[in-house]
């Protein structure tokens, strides 16, 4: 399998050994990305370098190495961070995807786990409790809500509209969770028009 992951100077002592072999033996490419300006202005330096051993063994496993480093404005550094993959880095192209993926990570954990754990879907660690599939069960249930969730912003224009007066995932919850308490709604549409009807919302059909 491919993979992509985050390489620490501390956690990689021999690879990084082989990095400055590489940078003496000029076997490591540089560049620089400039975007924005005035205040805005980023600068990014990245560097790469191709087949380096992770150990310090026979036989150690090669991997391709990229760093980028973003300064601001003033030159103050802001983001800095250093990879390695098994992806060939032949070019600049490659070199900015692949860093692009790597930073991804954090969009991911910002806008999927957080929002599974903080924003109205109660995922747990006391999902763990249980003695057969109990985890398993209620965070695909959660999973599958989320899923749900994100076509309906994608492709409802009732959804669309209630969200946008309910910004708020807990609210929007807890609106539902009031109502279906105390009525029986026919189905999916049912509920929509009806919060639509309490919010004095046109219905957008």
């Amino acid at each position: 399998m491919n993979f992509l992951f985050v390489c620490k100077p501390q956690s990689h002592k021999w690879l990084y050994e082989w990095v400055g072999i590489n940078e003496k033996e000029q076997e490591l490419f540089e560049f620089q990305k400039v975007e924005g300006t005035g205040q805005k202005k980023r600068s990014s330096c990245y560097r790469y370098t191709k087949n380096v051993p992770m150990r310090d063994v026979e036989n150690a496993f090669m991997v391709n190495w990229i760093e980028v480093t973003v300064t601001d404005a003033t030159g103050k550094q802001i983001y800095h961070n250093a990879f390695i993959t098994n992806h060939t880095i032949d070019d600049e192209k490659t070199a900015l995807d692949i860093v692009n993926v790597g930073r991804a990570r954090w969009k991911i954990e910002n806008e999927n786990n957080n929002t599974l754990k903080t924003k109205g879907y109660h995922l747990e660690h006391s999902f763990g409790h249980g003695k057969t599939h109990l985890s398993e069960t209620l965070a695909s249930l959660n999973i599958l809500a989320f899923l749900f969730h994100t076509l309906l912003e994608l492709c409802n224009k009732r959804y669309q509209l209630i969200r946008g007066t309910l910004p708020r995932r807990d609210m929007f919850f807890n609106d539902v969770k009031a109502l279906t308490r105390y009525f029986c709604f026919d189905n999916w549409v049912h509920l929509m028009k009806t919060m639509l009807e309490g919010l004095k919302l046109e219905d957008p059909g």
